[in-house]
């Protein structure tokens, strides 16, 4: 017996929905794996691959996923990962100050800026986004963004794009809507693990920021450890400081820093302390010959780039040893530092007044000369150092021209140039 007309239509919109929340309910296991171990485990571009090929698996369109997550760095306010099947994953950080006028007019910054989700097409409102490197020259059709909201602080994205000529229905943009809480808590995971790992590597260093992730955070763990010593003193800096306004003392310092800090770091040093115009690094003793090596090249580097800078005079003294300092934890209570202490540390303070008082560029110790048996050296005598007993024998290195010494610019003289 047939049912009646209108009964039939019913039937049939009954039979719709079930379908309709059938391929809805798809996203499930998707979601499950978001929000699973396995998930958790992956770095970025893990993450995204993954995502990609799941969304795919079960029939939604997406030829083109991308990721921006803003974050919290000194360089870069952010990282954009892109993925595209059967492509090796995009992965580019956003320097500070590069946002172009294309990604403010695109729908991702809307998205960004409303915390709501934006739709858009090859043309209309928010349709730069064909124009981003991301997505140009793949003859996309529609693009979802869809906004990770976290509890606080800015607000990253995830972009799902299509090649489709009708773009996504509304089934599949029901499922994107569905995965994409569950992406959010993957990605504020990632970039909070990032984040802490940054602030651990920016303040205290990657050697140290080791020692905090293993656990070693409580006051008085202290080990001792066989390293080369490197303090860099910048000369004349009190008169400079007492003469120019203090913005642009700043940038002097950092104009100094940004000379000397990757001249140790890419020796394999670490900066254990700024203190005012020095800086105290270590280089540790994988071997005492490699330690010892590594510090001297990286004193010869910062010799060499300061004595280059453009537009701005700069003057340094280095005093090189090599010694065993104590290392670790010291403070008080919920406020705690890592420090090099030691009669080592107190020696090589010592020699760098040596080279202030002397006017002398590059001063070692003999234990630094034996360790580096390689260095070019002169002996200059004993010297009778404050606080220690016996006078300490020293020895001279490389003179490299010092025409330019330091020279006091005029109030805003100093120069991006110059501390390029």
């Amino acid at each position: 017996m047939l049912l009646p007309v209108e009964n039939n239509t019913v039937a049939a919109r009954g039979t719709d929905k079930l379908v309709h929340d059938a391929e809805v309910a798809s996203a499930s296991p998707i979601i499950d794996w978001l929000a699973g171990d396995e998930c958790h485990a992956l770095d970025e571009a893990g993450v995204i691959s993954g995502l990609g090929r799941r969304l795919r698996s079960i029939g939604v369109p997406v030829d083109r996923l991308a990721l921006y997550l803003i974050t919290l760095h000194p360089e870069y306010f952010g990282r954009s990962i892109a993925w595209t099947e059967e492509e090796p994953v995009d992965i580019e950080d956003r320097q500070h100050g590069t946002i172009s006028l294309a990604f403010m007019d695109s729908a991702i910054s809307h998205a960004m800026r409303t915390r709501r989700t934006v739709v858009v097409g090859r043309s209309g409102v928010g349709a730069s986004w064909q124009c981003l490197r991301t997505f140009a020259d793949r003859n996309l059709e529609q693009l979802i963004v869809s906004p990770l909201c976290n509890s606080d602080g800015p607000v990253s994205t995830a972009s799902f794009a299509t090649r489709k000529s009708t773009g996504f229905t509304d089934i599949e943009r029901q499922i994107i809507q569905r995965v994409s809480p569950a992406l959010r808590n993957v990605c504020e995971l990632l970039t909070l693990r990032k984040v802490g790992n940054t602030m651990l590597d920016t303040y205290i260093g990657p050697y140290t920021a080791q020692r905090v992730r293993a656990g070693h955070i409580r006051q008085g763990e202290v080990e001792s450890i066989d390293a080369a010593l490197l303090l860099c003193d910048l000369r004349g800096f009190t008169k400079l400081s007492n003469r120019l306004p203090p913005q642009e003392v700043m940038q002097f310092v950092n104009c100094y820093y940004d000379k000397v800090v990757p001249s140790i770091t890419g020796n394999g040093g670490e900066v254990a302390k700024f203190m005012g115009d020095a800086v105290l690094a270590f280089f540790p003793a994988y071997s005492a010959e490699w330690a010892a090596a590594s510090a001297y090249n990286a004193a010869i580097e910062i010799s060499t780039r300061t004595a280059e800078a453009t537009g701005i005079k700069m003057d340094v003294g280095i005093a090189l040893h090599y010694g065993i300092v104590n290392y670790g934890n010291i403070g008080s209570g919920g406020r705690l530092d890592f420090t090099l202490i030691g009669p080592d540390v107190n020696l090589v303070n010592r020699i760098q007044h040596v080279c202030s008082e002397e006017s002398r560029q590059l001063l070692m110790s003999r234990s630094f000369v034996e360790a580096h048996i390689g260095c070019e050296r002169l002996p200059i005598g004993h010297r009778q150092l404050k606080g220690f007993e016996r006078p300490v024998e020293l020895f001279q290195g490389p003179e490299l021209d010092r025409k330019l010494t330091i020279d006091v610019p005029h109030s805003g003289s100093i120069s991006k140039q110059a501390c390029s």
